[in-house]
């Protein structure tokens, strides 16, 4: 018969046994998940491009509804048939807002002779709903261009859009007691589907980037 030591040591070894057993089952090496597929970008050569970064893939963008300065919604669906440049900014910004938008402008005189349903376009989102309601904002962007896009849209929903699309801005205070806003400076470039397609930084030269929308938007099927 076992003594009572003995039976000690088999009951430890049988359960040290089942551990091991469940956790080769539960942890060990697993068949892996099928990868999702890959969505190729547009069929357009990336050293074509001047000032465009294009992404080796596609990036979904999630559904979003921003307020236009018209009052109605700008959904994600509304954007689609074109390119769209995006850019984040802010009405009261002193330099790098105006700036970029002056550019913007000249690049869409640039491209008013391509084809209407093919013509990209600007949208113009405030980063400051605190300052900036959809109107002024509206206002702000339609000084630069009549056709610019404008929107914006109030927090935390501004700052998940923003991210959506790897843009980052904060608020910071001022020694006058009031506040800026520091924010990505790059632009978004999402393609007729709606999908973040590239990126554009700075400086922006107006000649190239007009050239690089007209390449892409003739390049779409």
């Amino acid at each position: 018969m076992f003594n009572r030591t003995t039976l000690l040591i088999l009951v430890a070894a049988l359960a040290a046994g089942l551990g091991l057993w469940a956790a080769q089952t539960l942890f060990g090496p697993q068949r892996a998940a099928p990868a999702p597929a890959l969505v190729e970008g547009p069929a357009v050569d990336p050293a074509s491009m001047k000032t465009v970064r294009l992404f080796p893939q596609l990036r979904a963008v999630p559904d979003f509804v921003l307020e236009q300065s018209d009052g109605t919604a700008l959904s994600a669906k509304e954007l689609q048939g074109r390119w769209t440049i995006v850019f984040f900014g802010f009405t009261h910004c002193p330099d790098v807002c105006p700036t970029t938008l002056s550019e913007l402008a000249q690049v869409q005189k640039l491209w008013v002779d391509l084809d209407p349903a093919l013509r990209p376009q600007v949208l113009f989102v405030s980063v400051d709903p605190e300052r900036d309601t959809p109107e002024k904002t509206g206002e702000y962007a339609a000084y630069f261009h009549p056709d610019t896009l404008a929107a914006t849209l109030p927090e935390p929903a501004l700052q998940v859009f923003a991210n959506s699309l790897g843009m980052v801005y904060m608020k910071v205070a001022t020694e006058a007691g009031d506040y800026t806003m520091d924010h990505s400076t790059a632009l978004v470039l999402l393609d007729p589907r709606g999908r973040q397609a590239g990126i554009i930084r700075p400086p922006f030269v107006p000649v190239d980037i007009a050239a690089d929308l007209i390449e892409l938007s003739k390049a779409t099927p």
